[in-house]
């Protein structure tokens, strides 16, 4: 029996869904390192209570603590962005394979991401560090308006500006607040058509790749509370179109020293085609992509991230079976969810095609995030269905706030 460590802070619903996948692989005695309650936990998986998840002293003390009556442990993983360094460093303590630090930070420090990419020659946005009002500025005027502002090592545009004069740096600038001990980051903004490429690597060699193509991107839709998003994964990413990806998307990855694991980048197509990477995380995608890219290919992904995170491994071949995509519901606003509206005209409209559903909760506070307050995510066999059904979703269900 091999003994696995799941190091997730909380336990979320997106993370049980990994948890529940991890705890099935044959032969796995799962330990969940969590500062949550054993009372959310699925069958197969064992509790731990820790102090602090993102602490790596912590989680090898915690780990320690377990070996010594499993007697070893093979594996220790994770999903969250934020726990990827902690969890490297733990790998590190407990003489486990797996991420090292050094690749953990080369994907979650965004700079040296960049730099290690520029240096292999993957196209990515120009960029700077800043330490202060006047670094903004220097690098504005070298690249000019517009402009992104984030923190180093963000997830989800959470701390992220798009910054279009000078009067929005001023705004921006006094919100980040740049300094010697608070760098942010400065990136040309780049603009295009935006997607995600995921893959699985083994080996140092990528066995899956998976493309998403975003509806509108998510830094407009979180400054833009209005804007309900939308993914979409076409039946076919074969056509020449997405050549320039899955050229640049293979190589950023093998730039960046990720030998096994999932990841999860985000790119452009530029006008003229060609693909510019805006950033990659060592770790599976969030809101809903692994769901959405399961009834793709009509298999679970969150069990091929298991079997490729535990076992070294994917079973392949993988088809495109199906067209699928997302619709995220939330509404202008703030406050708690009041009603959602239109629920019954969206279901006579594309009812048959939706696959699954989360509907926004009433009472529930406004979720933060682009993600919204509930999803729907429907299949077809055809794209441009799936198309015409997220369209029509966004368009008819609203949600209403008090």
């Amino acid at each position: 029996m091999r003994t696995v460590f799941f190091v997730a802070p909380y336990l979320m619903d997106a993370t049980l869904k990994y948890v529940s996948a991890a705890a099935s692989i044959p032969g796995i005695r799962l330990v969940v390192l969590t500062q949550d309650s054993a009372s959310k936990l699925p069958a197969g998986a064992r509790h731990y209570s820790v102090a602090n998840a993102l602490d790596p002293e912590c989680l090898a003390a915690a780990c320690r603590d377990v070996m010594r009556t499993t007697g070893g442990a093979h594996r220790i993983i994770g999903i969250l962005e934020n726990a990827q360094e902690a969890i490297a460093r733990t790998r590190e303590l407990l003489g486990l394979p797996g991420i090292d630090l050094a690749t953990a930070e080369r994907f979650r420090d965004k700079g040296v991401m960049k730099n290690t990419l520029r240096d292999a020659g993957v196209a990515c946005a120009r960029f700077a560090r800043l330490h202060s009002a006047a670094d903004a500025r220097k690098f504005i005027a070298e690249v000019g308006f517009p402009v992104v502002l984030k923190p180093p090592a963000g997830a989800g545009c959470r701390g992220t500006y798009r910054v279009n004069n000078t009067a929005e740096l001023d705004v921006a600038l006094s919100e980040s607040q740049p300094s010697a001990t608070r760098e942010v980051l400065a990136e040309e903004f780049i603009t295009g058509e935006e997607h995600s490429f995921d893959t699985i690597v083994i080996d140092g060699e990528v066995k899956f790749q998976n493309i998403l193509r975003y509806l509108p991107g998510p830094l407009d839709v979180t400054r833009n509370e209005w804007i309900q998003w939308c993914v979409l994964a076409p039946r076919d990413i074969s056509g020449p179109e997405y050549d320039p990806i899955r050229k640049v998307g293979v190589a950023a990855v093998k730039a960046l020293g990720l030998r096994t694991g999932m990841t999860h980048m985000e790119w452009f197509r530029r006008k003229d085609g060609s693909a510019v990477v805006n950033e990659v995380g060592a770790r599976p995608p969030g809101a809903q992509f692994t769901t959405v890219m399961g009834y793709v290919y009509d298999r679970s992904l969150y069990h091929a991230w298991a079997q490729a995170v535990i076992d070294e491994r994917v079973d392949g071949p993988f088809e495109r079976k199906y067209a699928a995509g997302c619709a995220y519901f939330r509404g202008p606003g703030m406050g708690r969810v009041a009603g959602i509206d239109g629920l019954d005209e969206a279901q006579r409209k594309v009812g048959k095609i939706v696959v699954e559903t989360q509907l926004p909760v009433v009472g529930a506070g406004k979720a933060s995030g682009y993600e919204g307050d509930g999803f729907a995510i429907v299949r077809h066999p055809d794209t441009e269905v799936v198309q015409a059904a997220l369209r029509t979703l966004i368009e008819t269900v609203k949600v209403r706030y008090v």
